[in-house]
């Protein structure tokens, strides 16, 4: 059964990220100016480390080493075997986005001062290439050696990360309203983004017409309330590691199960106290982390306190139906 992780942060929750090693280890950034390590099997805060602003985003390199970045516009890398904290380099706004690519042991950082940075951690951590952007960085993603970097002004750019001197691709989003989250599908084949107007945009690499004609969006994380069609941010986006659907968070509180090949919604769970501002899959696709923390999407408010959730996956839960059954459906 799905359940709460004892010690939240104390203020909103920016990230949450699971291990690429270990299936219950957690990663969590938050505006309290920290980042948590979680053992979800035994609902434990292993260890947290202190940044000097808040923190936007996190992610792990591998099983024993974390990476953040956020206002105080530095990467700070934390190793949770000796506890050594160290500043890596800095961007000149805040640290929006913070991705590791394990094809060629990089990080990759985006930023509000239109710039994004990778960062080579094999032998010495040291900068390995500045490269502007026309707009501020509101979401990346990396799969495989292709880097999806979205920007303000519906920018969206796809890199080989192998040679970053230009684009491979320059797009603008399917989407008309500002693009909160990106997330790349694990074959490699595309990326869905969403934005603060409830809909998703499922897209695909492959410039060819016949590819390109697959692509689709559509609404979501909308509800009627007093005969008006309320709509909210679409906040959050994680594709399962194994069949390849994906799961989408709102400023409604609720978590939908996308079957992205067949255009249909698998499930949905109950809402969650508050916006869903964070999700991520296990590497073994068995346990979805869901941060219920208030985006402030309607300014200063009252709001029910930050969370996180696990959630159990079933062994079909988030599996894609075969044809007959999306037909009988």
């Amino acid at each position: 059964m799905q359940y709460e992780l004892y010690d939240p942060p104390s203020d909103a929750i920016s990230s949450v990220v699971f291990s690429p090693t270990n299936p219950h280890l957690l990663l969590v950034a938050s505006w309290d100016k920290s980042v948590r390590l979680y053992d979800i099997q035994n609902n434990q805060l292993r260890q947290t480390y202190a940044c000097s602003a808040a923190v936007l985003d996190c992610c792990f390199s591998d099983g024993a080493h974390a990476f953040s970045g956020g206002l105080d516009k530095s990467l700070t890398k934390f190793d949770f075997n000796t506890t050594n904290e160290s500043i890596i380099g800095t961007h000149d706004d805040g640290v929006k986005c913070v991705e590791y690519c394990k094809d060629n042991s990089v990080i990759v950082t985006g930023s509000w001062d239109k710039t994004v940075r990778l960062w080579d951690i094999r032998e010495k951590d040291a900068s390995i290439g500045v490269h502007a952007q026309p707009n501020k960085v509101f979401a990346l993603d990396v799969v495989q050696y292709k880097l999806v970097v979205a920007m303000a002004g519906r920018h969206v750019f796809i890199y080989d990360i192998r040679y970053m001197a230009e684009p491979i691709q320059r797009r603008e989003s399917s989407l008309k309203f500002m693009t909160r989250s990106v997330k790349c599908m694990p074959n490699g084949q595309g990326y869905a983004c969403s934005s603060i107007e409830g809909r998703v945009a499922v897209e695909f690499f492959d410039p060819a017409p016949d590819v390109q004609a697959k692509k689709y969006a559509f609404k979501c994380h909308r509800k009627i309330i007093d005969g008006v069609d309320t709509v909210y941010p679409a906040n959050a986006l994680a594709f399962h590691p194994i069949h390849g659907t994906f799961a989408s968070g709102g400023a409604d509180g609720i978590v939908n199960i996308w079957d992205g090949f067949n255009k249909k919604r698998l499930r949905q769970y109950p809402p969650f106290p508050t916006s869903v501002a964070s999700l991520s899959f296990n590497f073994e696709g068995k346990y979805l982390a869901i941060a219920s923390s208030y985006t402030f999407e309607e300014g200063e408010k009252d709001h029910p306190p930050d969370s996180v959730y696990i959630r159990p996956i079933g062994e079909n839960e988030c599996k894609p139906k075969t044809v007959a059954e999306s037909a009988s459906t």
